[in-house]
């Protein structure tokens, strides 16, 4: 699924969640990886532990920055063949409490890695958003042609990012492809977006805060479908365009919780009805034809048995999740449900 003969990957926020589960995914699917490089900051959300089972792999190496540092980023891109960037600030609730970090890192580390890429001479740069970027639409799904209308700070450091990355491959031609993908679910995803939030409060006898009514609507994707999607785009895509990923799993706040409360043996007691966020969008969903017609895109995982797995994976591993939750919340703000 890689793309060309012994390629140098660099993959930067690579001990994060979803930059983790591409990273074991490079490292262990069959294909010819000749290197992958992580750059990682390690804030809050990343953690070594999450390339612990490739850890081991002699084509691994890990570099611990920050993708603001341009002298760090032209040292780590030099001799790259592929870069996929995940390095990002994400939660929604914390970019509301403080949008600084998110602009700096999102837009500004974006820029630093386009402008080292560009001097590099990097055969393929993958930019990785999220659906978000379109805002919320009440009914049907947002294609690629729609215009960004982002809603949140964090959505609109991802949108600015990503009109960026489109103007770099349309003023310098450097081959820059966009995803935007839906809500991802998986094993080692940091315990404040709901999925691991709900079923790491659960275990512990914890309630879990849903906002308003619970009927805000996502569509869930698994992290080793999206992963695989990203392969692909590097592999099939076209440089400048953008490529929504989804998992055509749609359904409520109020629907997810209720089935983790049941995968978990919970009952509806547990639910803890808090505020809503503020601008919380109603509903996302992205169109994937264009991924599934160009790239062969097509999620594997069920949403019932992938997050039934999911669950069972926070079960076994208590050792990995309970660290984390320890890290202390951004000043002034209060658990959410992350969606």
């Amino acid at each position: 699924m890689t793309s060309g003969s012994g390629d140098r990957w660099l993959v930067t926020g690579g001990a994060g969640f979803i930059g983790s589960a591409l990273v074991r995914m490079l490292l262990s699917e069959p294909g010819p990886v000749a290197r992958v490089t992580v750059l990682d900051k390690l804030t809050y959300a990343g953690n070594p532990a999450n390339l612990a089972p490739v850890a081991a792999d002699p084509r691994l190496r890990f570099v611990r920055g920050d993708i603001c540092d341009a002298a760090l980023v032209e040292e780590v891109m030099r001799g790259q063949d592929r870069v996929v960037h995940l390095a990002a600030e994400s939660h929604v609730d914390r970019s509301i409490e403080s949008a600084a970090e998110f602009v700096t890192t999102n837009v500004l580390g974006t820029r630093t890695l386009l402008d080292a890429a560009l001097r590099a001479g990097t055969a393929t740069f993958l930019h990785v958003s999220t659906d978000e970027v379109y805002g919320s639409i009440e009914s049907g799904s947002w294609p690629e042609s729609a215009p960004v209308s982002p809603n949140s700070p964090y959505s609109a450091s991802k949108a600015a990012a990503d009109l960026l990355c489109l103007a770099y491959a349309r003023t310098h031609g450097l081959d820059v492809r966009v995803t935007r993908c839906s809500n991802n679910y998986g094993p080692y995803q940091f315990p404040e977006k709901v999925v691991p939030l709900f079923v790491t409060n659960l275990l512990r006898g914890r309630p879990v805060p849903l906002y308003g009514d619970g009927g805000n609507v996502r569509d869930w994707l698994h992290v080793e479908d999206h992963c695989r999607g990203l392969l692909l785009a590097v592999a099939h895509g076209r440089p400048g365009e953008v490529y929504n990923l989804g998992g055509g799993a749609e359904l409520s706040n109020l629907d997810l919780t209720r089935t983790i409360l049941g995968l978990v043996g919970a009952g509806e007691e547990m639910i803890d009805r808090v505020a809503d966020r503020k601008g919380h969008d109603r509903r996302y969903s992205v169109d994937w034809g264009k991924a599934a017609g160009e790239l062969g895109y097509r999620p594997r995982h069920s949403f019932a048995s992938g997050l039934a797995d999911t669950v069972a994976w926070y079960r076994d591993n208590p050792g990995w999740w309970e660290p984390p939750r320890a890290v202390p919340a951004a000043p002034g703000r209060r658990a959410g449900a992350g969606v």
